[in-house]
């Protein structure tokens, strides 16, 4: 497994290049007992995707859990390589309502 991550001004890119076939990755992100292993329902501002194309991609809310408490969206595609294998693109997002400063203030 390779890994490579892209930074960017609003969102966070990782690619990895895994051995699997897009199908048997397509069913760890889809199916939610297998989905759990890895992300946790309670790492879910919701249970369902807000977004699905099947074998392609999947997206879901993220909630922080501690203050702020900022909501973000995770989006999850693959892609086949050439060689049966299969690159994972996960792109990290902040939620639009959460994406502005944060002020922060201490009490004296």
């Amino acid at each position: 497994m390779n890994k490579r991550a892209e930074p960017l001004h609003d969102r966070l890119v990782l690619e990895y290049s895994l051995d699997a076939p897009p199908e048997k990755v397509w069913r760890a992100l889809s199916i939610p007992e297998l989905r759990e292993q890895w992300l946790p329902t309670g790492d879910l501002a919701q249970a369902e995707p807000l977004a699905t194309t099947p074998g392609e991609a999947v997206s879901y809310r993220l909630r922080d859990d501690q203050p702020p408490f900022l909501e973000s969206v995770v989006t999850l595609q693959i892609v086949p390589d050439a060689g049966g294998g299969s690159l994972l693109r996960i792109i990290h997002q902040l939620d639009a309502a959460s994406d502005g400063p944060t002020t922060m203030m201490c009490a004296a």
